[in-house]
């Protein structure tokens, strides 16, 4: 209580320190910085909108009309889980396989589950806690699959193609599972209800997170996980989300293993104009969700079921951490982002295609208000910068209290100025990403596109990269200066 109340004692200082006459010169700009920051906000509160009617209306009459024909089934789903463990800390994979049993085991339908290793002492650890619960799972086939380490999608599809030898039906489920997240024990009974409708071809579920000994860290992917759940609530309303989320994510089995699939997820790629053929080695989750689009299929958010990611802070600072994560969900995000668009409104929804493009459109309008502030205090009133300091406090402070009505209401005091952290450095990162479509890196593998001598093609596309980039930058700024009157 008292960090928030130093937090408003704050921004309304700063916001009592400025006067109408500080802004003379900057009256454009202010109108300016008052239009964007309008249809931004109004963007959110549609979200917002869309969010709060799907957790509250819509999907609870979903979930019952889907669990009603569920019951009505004579024969209960199958579980299918894929697990892909790969350096994971053994006390993280026996919580993970530990949760997965458990899942299996309250399967009516029985379930496989395919671990994909690669470290031998892995697989061992994994065969020892099945068969220390030998005797509660009578109906559960194990097969624990290790692999060379040749990269996720390759195991992913190797699992994938094992499974296809059980020949799962439409009303079994698939269930793709990270090695660092634990699954409810209910997942099956939870999820199979919403594949009796036919047009479902996946779904995701909430999230959350355990980070020993990196507070900051912690609060920072918590938030996220706040704001996951307003835009997926919002996007689900529709009936397709904008990603099935790699950490755990549920298909309808034969579906998952559909020859088809199975390629798309080890061999996807884009051919780009000026980067040539783009071979996906990160952003499985980006393949599965286009696969499922491009067919029509829809894809919907359970927000009372959630997975538990044991995550820890890849580097020695908060900063560097995050920027290294966003580098790998932002790529992901765009590589997939111009083919999806490629799709059209017709064949997508309005709404979800708007969303696909707003993607990219964010970039540049998050990044004009501080360039917009930084020109405006430097060229004519730099009373501008405690106004919009304060502006800033007051909406992240509003905004992160409405994302907490998501969680049941409430959030720490450091939410806000992580929230603006996340969008402005974000942007950043997703316009870096945005021009260097080719670059590729895992955060506990080193899967990348850049070596430490490069070729003298790949040394000319980094160029053209950050020519490209600089210039759009440029573009950006020199709109400012002519949008705000600057100029």
């Amino acid at each position: 209580m008292i960090g928030h109340l130093a937090y408003v004692a704050a921004f309304v200082a700063l916001g009592l320190a400025v006067h109408d006459r500080t802004f003379a010169g900057a009256e454009e700009a202010i109108l300016t910085l008052g239009v964007i920051g309008l249809w931004r906000y109004s963007w959110a509160g549609i979200n917002f909108a869309r969010g709060m009617a799907y957790v509250r209306r819509r999907y609870p009459r979903q979930r019952r009309r889907a669990e009603a024909a569920y019951a009505a089934r004579p024969v209960p789903a199958h579980g299918y889980f894929m697990v892909t463990t790969y350096k994971i800390e053994p006390e993280v994979t026996a919580r993970v396989y530990a949760s997965i049993f458990a899942a299996a085991a309250r399967s009516r339908g029985g379930a496989t589950i395919v671990a994909s290793v690669v470290d031998g002492a892995d697989a061992r650890v994994i065969r020892d806690l099945f068969e220390a619960r030998r005797t509660g799972l009578d109906g559960v086939k194990l097969v624990v699959d290790q692999i060379p380490g040749s990269g996720k999608r390759d195991a992913i599809a190797r699992s994938l193609r094992l499974m296809q030898r059980e020949a799962p039906s439409a009303r079994d489920v698939m269930i793709f599972v990270d090695g660092d997240s634990c699954v409810p024990e209910d997942i099956v009974e939870r999820t199979a209800p919403f594949f009796t409708d036919p047009r479902v071809g996946a779904l995701t579920t909430d999230e959350t997170v355990e980070i020993p000994d990196a507070p900051l860290f912690a609060h920072w992917f918590d938030l996220r996980f706040m704001q996951r759940q307003m835009m997926m609530s919002s996007m689900a309303f529709g009936g397709r989300v904008l990603t099935l989320t790699g950490r755990m994510s549920v298909f309808r089995a034969d579906l998952a293993t559909d020859p088809s699939f199975v390629a798309q997820v080890q061999h996807d790629h884009i051919d780009h104009w000026r980067l040539g053929r783009i071979d996906f080695l990160t952003g499985d989750d980006k393949s599965t969700w286009y696969w499922l689009l491009s067919r029509g299929y829809r894809m919907t958010y359970l927000p009372d079921v959630a997975s538990v990611s044991m995550e820890s802070q890849p580097m020695p600072g908060f900063v560097e951490s995050a920027v290294a994560l966003m580098k790998r969900w932002f790529g992901n995000m765009l590589r997939t982002n111009g083919r999806a668009l490629a799709l059209g409104p017709r064949r997508i929804g309005v709404f979800t295609w708007w969303s696909i493009l707003d993607q990219r459109v964010s970039i540049w309008t998050t990044l004009f208000g501080p360039i917009a502030i930084a020109l405006t205090a430097l060229l004519a009133a730099p009373a501008v910068i405690p106004a919009y300091i304060a502006w800033v406090m007051f909406t992240r402070y509003v905004f992160c209290g409405a994302l907490s009505l998501f969680r049941g209401g409430g959030f720490p005091i450091v939410y806000p100025p992580l929230l603006y952290f996340g969008q402005i450095v974000g942007a950043a990162v997703k316009s870096y990403a945005l021009f260097r479509l080719d670059v590729q890196r895992w955060t506990r593998q080193s899967a990348a596109t850049a070596a430490v001598r490069r070729p003298l093609g790949q040394r000319l596309r980094a160029a053209s990269s950050t020519f490209m980039h600089t210039l759009a930058v440029g573009w950006l700024t020199l709109g400012v200066l002519l949008m705000t009157g600057l100029v």
